[in-house]
């Protein structure tokens, strides 16, 4: 009986016990029976205490579990898993292993009572034929004394270091082994049985499921990470690129970024020209990268798909097009020794391919804008240039005329010479606010700024409109405010802004209206109104009155001469002396407009 007892399971020996310890009470008399009750009643003691162990087991695994569905940090799940191993079988030593999901190779985790040097070497003393035969099968190992079991006594690790109790248990999810658990003792036998092995099958497959929630976990934080430190990447490249328009620093920004975020040795730019042409404009290996005979690229210049090839067995290459409207503009090439490049590698080229074919076209277009832009300014200044001759000499023969030089001048002809030199003056007016425009938008225009008594020009220009304000019997007042400052301004582009807003007045305020000019100083500027009671504005025409040849539809404004232009300069001449200038009106109402000027204390 003794030898079936020891091989037999403890829960079974018991009952086997009892039973005979029963027969006996029933069967002998006298001290025999008397020695059989005792025996049963220590029996009883024993089970009620091996009956409080197995709940008290059956506690902590359940205390463990739950601690271990509380946390979805990896590693602290597996520092979890091994206390709490070691905790349930009072093992000496133990470890967890977990093979890696792209290589399947087992690598240690967590280890309890081995020295942390020596982990993942071939100097750790436990018996990795066990752990291999787990993988392998699927099932878990308990040997209560490795140096006597068949399967095990003449394995190298088990002899070599002395191995005895051994339990090694899958860690499996979805049927599949993710790694082990491993314990054992070197100095006992029988330091483990089944029913240790039955309470860790239940822990084993409860660490599983949180490893691999821990695992998941951990996956979506470091690629939300990784997406979130891409878009970021991302975001600076947009930033460089679209800071300036500047062609040659597009595409160098453009190269930088895809051999930093590819981590790649060299590389090169090559535009696309409208018939299709493949020209280098960036980087040091265009003969190697970019032949536009080579037919390896034609995926990339014809369907927009990345190239990838090995180069002379010494560099991996990947080139990636960069696409506007369904076209390739540009192809974008990089090359490395280290290794092929992946495909997240090549996602990421794409992304900047795309930032790049923007900023390309962009830069194109503002070039071929600032081409145009030039071409008309050289235009303008050629045709004011010419323009100015002949109505010079217009002008100063119908004065000479009308002057009776060549001999006397009659009232219809008088009437034809006034004719003349209206339109002349226009047309110099004209030609002149073209002109003004012109040097605006290329930076020609000279201002001089200088301290200049802002009240003194007010009286001035307006003494000059005496005769036009005079012929429609407008009425002029002044409010200037007493101590006035002076204001920094261009003199004479003071007296055109001053000018062409009394010009407006007068135009569009009927007979018999007024105009009223005031001026004064608040928070370092000074604001100059022209209030008229002339016919007004809506929303829409404020909204666009200082557009470049700008005019209302409304019948009152179309009959008065003009082109749109004068409002539109005086807007710019005020804004480059540093002020500020606007429009308050309403149809019928009449208009104020204002400007304000620096002030010089």
């Amino acid at each position: 009986m003794n030898d079936s007892l020891k091989q037999s399971h403890p829960a079974r020996n018991l009952r086997k016990v009892r039973l005979a310890l029963e027969t006996l009470s029933v069967n002998c008399e006298g001290s025999q029976a008397a020695i059989a009750r005792d025996a049963l009643n220590d029996l009883e003691q024993v089970e009620q205490h091996q009956g409080a162990g197995e709940q008290a087991r059956l506690a902590a695994l359940f205390k463990v579990c739950r601690a271990l569905g509380s946390s979805l940090q990896l590693s602290e799940v597996l520092r979890e898993t091994m206390d709490s191993v070691i905790q349930l079988t009072g093992a000496e030593r133990g470890f967890l292993m977990l093979a890696n999901q792209e290589t399947g190779e087992l690598t240690f985790q967590a280890a309890r009572n081995f020295q942390q040097e020596n982990l993942n070497k071939n100097k750790m003393e436990v018996s990795r034929s066990i752990i291999q035969d787990v993988i392998r099968s699927g099932e878990g190992v308990l040997t209560t004394n490795a140096q006597i079991d068949d399967r095990f006594s003449k394995h190298d690790s088990i002899t070599r270091f002395a191995l005895r109790s051994i339990l090694c248990l899958p860690l499996q999810t979805h049927g599949e082994v993710m790694g082990v658990i491993y314990i054992d003792n070197k100095i006992k036998s029988g330091a483990f049985n089944e029913d240790d092995q039955k309470l860790l099958d239940v822990f084993a497959a409860q660490a599983a499921v949180a490893i691999e929630n821990a695992r998941l976990y951990s996956q979506v934080d470091t690629e939300l990470a990784k997406r979130i430190s891409e878009l970021e990447t991302l975001r600076h490249i947009d930033k460089e690129l679209n800071t300036g328009l500047d062609f040659k620093r597009v595409l160098e920004l453009t190269l930088e970024w895809a051999l930093r975020s590819t981590r790649s040795d060299d590389g090169c730019i090559g535009l696309i020209d409208n018939v299709g042409s493949l020209s280098v404009l960036a980087g040091d290996c265009a003969n190697e990268l970019m032949d536009a005979s080579d037919p390896r690229l034609a995926p990339a210049l014809h369907k927009g798909q990345a190239v990838t090839f090995q180069q002379d067995g010494n560099f991996y290459a990947l080139i990636v097009p960069a696409r506007r409207e369904e076209r390739t503009i540009a192809l974008i090439g990089v090359r490395r020794r280290e290794k092929a490049y992946s495909k997240e590698a090549e996602n990421f080229l794409f992304s900047i391919a795309e930032r790049a074919a923007l900023a390309i076209e962009n830069t194109r277009l503002f070039d071929a804008a600032r081409a145009a832009d030039d071409a008309k300014s050289q235009f303008i200044s050629i045709v004011t240039h010419e323009l100015k001759i002949p109505m010079t000499s217009i002008r100063g023969y119908a004065d000479l005329i009308r002057q009776g030089t060549v001999g006397p001048v009659t009232d219809q002809q008088m009437e034809f010479l006034d004719t003349i030199r209206s339109n002349v003056d226009r047309m110099a007016n004209l030609v002149s606010d073209i002109s003004d425009i012109s040097r605006i938008e290329t930076g020609r225009l000279k201002i001089d700024l200088a301290a200049i008594p802002i009240a003194d020009y007010i009286y001035e220009i307006a003494a000059g409109f005496r005769p036009q304000f005079d012929a429609k019997k407008q009425s002029i007042e002044f409010s200037i405010e007493d101590g006035l400052p002076m204001v920094q301004a261009d003199r004479n582009r003071l007296a055109q802004i001053l000018t062409n807003l009394l010009s407006n007045a007068n135009k569009y305020t009927p007979e018999g209206g007024s105009i009223a000019i005031t001026a004064s100083f608040s928070n370092n500027f000074v604001r100059t109104e022209i209030r008229d009671t002339g016919i007004g504005l809506n929303n829409d025409d404020q909204a666009m009155l200082f557009s470049q040849f700008f005019r209302s539809e409304e019948p009152a404004v179309r009959n008065e001469i003009g082109w749109g232009l004068g409002l539109h300069v005086t807007h710019r001449l005020v804004k480059l002396m540093g002020g500020e200038i606007g429009v308050q009106s309403k149809p019928g109402e009449g208009s104020i407009f204002w400007f304000t000027l620096p002030a010089i204390k």
